[in-house]
């Protein structure tokens, strides 16, 4: 072997060390999470990773959706869903430390629309107006459209309800395409949460449920993967989504913190989490 030849394995060997030893040393935490925590979760992230200099790497989607995929590859820190339905299934299914779980925030169903509500949609009958569009999560992999259906099946009649599904144009594989299809204007009402409004809130305005139409109030919730062999990391990120530091990013997008703060909204006292099997009628042929 030449001289030169062997300087240059010696410079890829050293190369390789110093970036196993950089893997080895790197602290990072890998969270699966609903897009209903979207906005507020990526700033809590950045704020924790410039705190502590663990790096946060968030994959949103569906909460149905990306907890397959963190049960199919066997990995993630973190499992963060949009609703309790799910937290139940992952918990059932032994993805999560169940022991870890904690609540983040509070959710309440609305009708979203266009600002300054163009059609003049003010009840959940309207929906059924022929010549609307309207859009519904993906109540498959999608909590808020799960919550949707509840509503609409518990609320209208079975005529209501096909003149509503009538008019669903699209089914958004997750909370975030939800309520980009009101800011893009591509439907005029989704069934989403009140928070769509403070995401976008040049493009996008709340209706609120009447308040017996509300089944129940919706959480976000957080635990441990199964999966996760940086367990105390990720129980350090959970500390700090829940402190009152973390909390501060969920209050400037207007999510409850309580509770008793989503009863009040909606003007009545309402069960919290829990879940709803969704009806055959609703699922694919």
């Amino acid at each position: 072997m030449t001289i030169l030849l062997r300087y240059y394995w010696i410079a890829i060997l050293v190369c390789f060390a110093s970036i196993s030893a950089q893997a080895a040393t790197e602290q990072s935490l890998l969270v699966f999470a609903g897009a209903a925590s979207k906005p507020p979760t990526e700033l809590a992230a950045a704020a924790f990773t410039e705190k502590t200099g663990i790096k946060v790497d968030l994959i949103f989607g569906g909460s149905g959706y990306v907890l397959s995929q963190m049960q199919l590859g066997r990995t993630g820190d973190i499992y963060f869903p949009g609703s309790s339905d799910y937290m139940d299934i992952a918990i059932q299914k032994g993805l999560v430390a169940s022991e870890t779980e904690k609540h983040v925030v509070y959710l309440v169903s609305a009708i979203n629309v266009r600002k300054g509500n163009p059609k003049g949609i003010k009840s959940l009958r309207d929906l059924a107006r022929p010549g609307l569009r309207v859009a519904i999560a993906n109540p498959e992999g999608v909590c808020v459209g799960l919550y949707a259906i509840e509503i609409l099946e518990k609320n209208l009649s079975s005529a209501e309800i096909a003149a509503v599904r009538a008019n669903i144009v699209n089914f958004p594989e997750s909370c975030e395409k939800t309520a980009t299809s009101i800011s893009l204007a591509t439907v005029d009402a989704v069934i989403g949460w009140r928070v769509f409004e403070h995401w976008d809130p040049e493009r996008i305005e709340t209706v609120p449920l009447a308040k017996e139409e509300i089944i129940r109030i919706g959480y976000i919730p957080i635990a441990v993967s199964s999966f996760s062999k940086r367990q105390e990391l990720a129980q350090q990120f959970i500390d700090f989504v829940i402190s009152p530091e973390g909390q501060q990013f969920y209050r400037q997008f207007k999510y409850f913190t309580t509770a008793e703060e989503a009863a009040a909204w909606i003007g009545a006292d309402r069960p919290v989490g829990g879940s709803y099997q969704l009806p055959e009628s609703w699922q694919p042929k």
